[in-house]
C-alpha cells in the first residue's frame, strides 16, 4: 500500500547519523520521504538541526539496495509494517518524538481503541513477583487490556504467559529482527503469543543482535502504552530505563513496593520514593488512577472453574497448599497422608492444570 514511502523511509533509516527524529523533521519540511531523497542538499541544510554530517551519505545507492532487500524479506515472510504518519500506526506511539518511522510486526495485532499496559521487571523474578504479576493480570481481565512487554526472562515472559492464559492480547517488543528469537528458550511461546497478539520491532533482519538494542526496544514498550508497571527491579537495570522513558513521554508509571533489603525491590522502592512512580499494591490502584471502565464481561475466576476438574487427591493437596502456603513435597505427602511417589505424580498433573507452581528448593504453592 505504501511501498514507495516504505522504501524511502527504510533508505533514510540506513543513512549514518540519521535517526527517527531527524527523518521526521526532514519529511515535515520537504513534504514526503520520497521528496527528501530527491531534494537538493543545500535545501536540506536549511532545516534546523540538519547538518552536513547527517546528509553527506544521503544519496549513496547502497542504502536503497539495502532497503530493497529488507522489503523482499518483509514480503517473503508476509510481515506487517506500520509507518509513523499513517492511520494504522499504534496511536500512543505516534506522540513519541523518537518513535520508529517504520515498525515491523508479526502475528494478529489489532490495537485500535484498546487499553494498553506495559509490564516490565527483573530477569531474576522472585516467586512473589511471579504471583503478583499473574494475579494482577487476572484481575484486569474485565478491562480487556493489551499486555505489552519485552519477551525477556523473568517478569517479561511471566506477563506474556499470564496474558495468554487469561485470553488477553499480548505484544512482545523485540530487540532484534523478526528473523530470530532471543532468548532461544522462549521459542516455545512464540506461537501462542502470535495467536493472541504478536511481536513488534524496528530492527531489521540484517541487524546483528546486540545488548545495546534493548534501549531502542524499551522506548517502544514505554511508548505503546498509557502506563508502565515495574514489578521488581534492582537499583539499576533496563526496567528503570523503561520507567524513565515512560515518564519522559508523560505516561503513568507504577511500581510494586518491596522489602527495603530485597535486591529486586530496590529499584521499585526508589521509583516510589523519588515520586517517579505510583505505588501499586493491587489492580484497584491502577484502575482508579487510569479511570478505566470495564470493556469485557466479568468472568468467573479461573480457580473456581478449575475446582470442578480437580480429582479427589488433587483437591486435597490444593486445599492444603492454599491453607498452609508453600511446602515441601515430603511435608505435603505426610500431612495429606498420600504416598510420596503418588504426590509427585499428582503435583505434576496439577502443575500442568495451572493450579500449583513449583518453587526453588523443591517447594510447591497453590496458584
Amino acid at each position: 500500500m505504501y511501498i514507495e514511502k516504505l522504501k524511502a523511509l527504510l533508505t533514510l533509516k540506513k543513512v549514518p547519523n540519521l535517526g527517527d527524529s531527524s527523518i521526521k523533521k526532514m519529511v515535515r519540511s520537504v513534504g514526503s520521504a520520497v521528496g527528501v531523497l530527491q531534494e537538493k542538499p543545500q535545501n536540506l541544510l536549511k532545516i534546523d538541526g540538519i547538518g552536513t554530517t547527517k546528509i553527506k551519505e544521503l544519496h549513496n545507492p547502497k542504502y536503497q539496495k539495502m532497503a530493497d532487500q529488507e522489503i523482499a524479506f518483509i514480503e517473503a515472510e508476509q510481515l506487517q509494517y506500520y509507518i509513523y504518519d499513517t492511520p494504522d500506526y499504534p496511536e500512543k506511539l505516534k506522540y513519541c518524538i523518537d518513535s520508529p518511522v517504520v515498525l515491523f510486526s508479526r502475528g494478529h495485532i489489532q490495537l485500535k481503541g484498546r487499553k494498553m499496559l506495559s509490564i516490565v521487571g527483573t530477569r531474576k523474578v522472585t516467586s512473589y513477583g511471579v504471583r503478583f504479576c499473574e494475579e494482577l493480570i487476572e484481575a484486569l481481565v474485565p478491562f480487556d487490556p493489551v499486555i505489552v512487554s519485552g519477551f525477556a526472562y523473568g517478569v517479561d515472559i511471566t506477563a506474556h504467559k499470564a496474558a495468554v492464559k487469561n485470553q488477553l492480547t499480548t505484544i512482545g517488543c523485540l530487540a532484534h529482527g523478526l528473523n530470530q528469537i532471543y532468548p532461544k528458550v522462549h521459542q516455545k511461546y512464540v506461537a501462542s503469543i502470535e495467536e493472541n497478539g504478536g511481536f513488534f520491532t524496528d530492527f531489521w533482519s540484517t541487524d546483528t543482535f546486540d545488548r545495546k538494542n534493548f534501549l531502542g526496544r524499551n522506548r517502544i514498550i514505554a511508548g505503546l502504552s498509557e502506563a508502565t508497571i515495574v514489578i521488581e527491579s534492582a537499583a539499576k537495570g533496563g526496567s528503570l530505563v523503561t520507567a524513565e522513558i515512560a515518564n519522559a513521554y508523560h505516561r503513568e508509571v507504577f511500581a510494586v513496593p518491596g522489602r527495603a533489603y530485597d535486591t529486586v525491590s530496590k529499584g521499585c522502592n526508589m521509583l516510589i520514593q523519588k515520586k517517579q512512580a505510583h505505588m501499586l499494591t493491587s489492580a484497584e490502584d491502577l484502575i482508579h488512577k487510569l479511570a478505566w471502565q470495564q470493556t469485557a464481561p466479568t468472568t468467573p475466576s479461573i480457580q473456581k472453574q478449575l475446582f470442578v476438574t480437580l480429582e479427589k487427591e488433587e483437591l486435597q493437596i490444593y486445599n492444603f497448599l492454599k491453607s498452609n502456603g508453600k511446602e515441601l513435597l515430603d511435608v505435603i505427602a505426610l500431612r495429606c497422608a498420600i504416598p510420596t511417589f503418588r504426590v509427585a505424580a499428582v503435583l505434576l498433573t496439577m502443575e500442568l492444570k495451572g493450579v500449583i507452581r513449583p518453587l526453588p528448593g523443591k517447594l510447591f504453592e497453590a496458584v
